[in-house]
């Protein structure tokens, strides 16, 4: 359930703004989605220029992109430390709490993105909310969706197997999981919430990211705004 949003322009301005915050030697996250594959093409122009950075990729669609970028890849089993990382968001409260995993990848993403020194969001304004509302995916582990689907409409959420919008079923993550789409309406209280959704057996990982970002960079039409926790 990919999300729709603002202009090229705007993802393009956030993307390489957060790239141009990279220094040489970096370790780099390489998020998911359009408003990162801006990035990743920063990326692979500055080192086309002789910047000095390795990138560990959160999907299968930003590792290929980084490789065509010519951006150098390592796994992130293979590094000490990530530097920074850069990835987008479907969602970004006044708090800067986000919903992520539009595009599946949020489990892999929440490792990178955690383990980074300074992890830099970057989205357009459509992305910006006073308080999250949208559904909240949740990968789980295929043989727990009925037991998973029922202790989240315990928590007043109304789950939905995400489909595949090019092939019959369901859509499947990187890591062979099938994604549930939660609606809980307008999340007053994500910390207490993204607890909850972890601790249900059979969940792998849930698209609440939460006192995660360290930097949001919104691109406008007049430039990019960044934004930090209070």
């Amino acid at each position: 359930m990919k999300t729709p949003g603002g202009s090229d322009a705007a993802k393009r301005r956030a993307g390489e703004h957060a790239a141009d915050r990279v220094t040489d030697g970096d370790t780099v996250g390489l998020g998911t989605g359009s408003t990162a594959a801006h990035a990743i093409r920063s990326l692979g122009r500055a080192v086309d220029d002789g910047l000095d950075v390795r990138g560990v990729a959160t999907s299968y669609a930003s590792r290929d992109l980084a490789r065509e970028a010519g951006v150098p890849l390592a796994d992130l089993d293979a590094v000490e430390r990530i530097d920074v990382a850069i990835d987008g968001a479907d969602q970004v409260s006044d708090d800067l709490a986000l919903i992520k995993g539009g595009g599946a990848a949020h489990a892999r993403e929440k490792v990178v993105d955690a383990a980074a020194a300074r992890f830099v969001v970057v989205v357009d304004p459509s992305k910006e909310v006073p308080v999250l509302d949208r559904s909240i995916p949740v990968e789980v582990l295929p043989d727990a969706r009925t037991t998973v689907r029922r202790a989240i409409r315990e928590l007043g959420g109304t789950p939905t197997l995400r489909a595949a919008e090019r092939k019959d079923g369901p859509v499947v993550t990187d890591n062979g999981n099938l994604v549930l789409d939660c609606e809980f309406g307008t999340i007053s209280d994500p910390g207490t919430l993204a607890t909850g959704l972890a601790t249900i057996p059979g969940v792998v990982e849930h698209g609440l990211f939460v006192d995660l970002a360290d930097e949001v960079h919104v691109g406008r039409a007049d430039g990019v705004t960044v934004r930090t926790p209070e």
